[in-house]
């Protein structure tokens, strides 16, 4: 492969990409339902308590935020089956055989086609995106250059490089980051994802799907 596919992404598989490219197009939840085809399964019960995160009304007019906490409803340590049971998840994909306990999901909502969802052991522990219209609490995301998130974020962040060469940036935010890596195609950052240190970041420098 000739760039980086993000650990969250590769984790849920091709299906899952496609599921997001057709939903930003504008496809229906439906369509991006299909094009998971047969890799949905259903959601495992989470194995710890669901936290008691409060939900965040966003802002209409701050767009949609990706944080470290979370986005919108979706937020980092939830369990799978609260939020299934919300209605918030559009369809599940299972992981890979060297990840059993790890799962990718969809949204619903005004989040459907706009970021895919990572449990772990039935809690949300990262949450990625390729949609232009979400950006992080500072204002960098998807379409963001590296060089304007180095202004943004200051000596907060520090550029990155994967074990195979690919670009990133990274911002620590205590156990977690913000995660910007390349794009397959055209310069600038293509994917940012939250999520603990010990899975998002060490898997873009490992390269490391599993």
């Amino acid at each position: 492969m000739g760039s980086h596919l993000p650990r969250c992404l590769a984790l849920i598989g091709t299906a899952a990409l496609a599921a997001l490219t057709l939903a930003a197009a504008g496809a229906p939840p439906l369509a991006a339902r299909a094009a998971a085809g047969s890799g949905l399964a259903p959601p495992p019960a989470a194995t710890a308590p669901d936290r008691a995160v409060p939900v965040v009304e966003e802002d209409e007019e701050r767009g949609y935020q990706l944080s470290v906490r979370g986005a919108g409803p979706y937020r980092i340590g939830r369990s799978l089956t609260a939020l299934t049971e919300a209605g918030l998840i559009d369809a599940v994909w299972p992981g890979p055989p060297c990840s059993e306990d790890v799962v990718g999901a969809g949204a619903t909502g005004r989040w459907a086609g706009k970021i895919l969802l990572v449990f772990r052991r039935g809690i949300l522990i990262s949450i990625g995106t390729a949609s232009g219209s979400v950006r992080s609490p500072a204002g960098a995301g998807p379409g963001t250059s590296f060089a304007r998130a180095e202004q943004i974020y200051g000596k907060r962040g520090r550029p990155i490089r994967s074990r195979t060469g690919h670009q990133g940036y990274v911002v620590p935010a205590g156990p977690m980051v913000e995660l910007f890596t390349d794009h397959p195609i055209r310069p600038g950052i293509g994917w940012y994802e939250v999520g603990p240190r010990g899975f998002s970041l060490h898997g873009f420098l490992a390269d490391d799907r599993c």
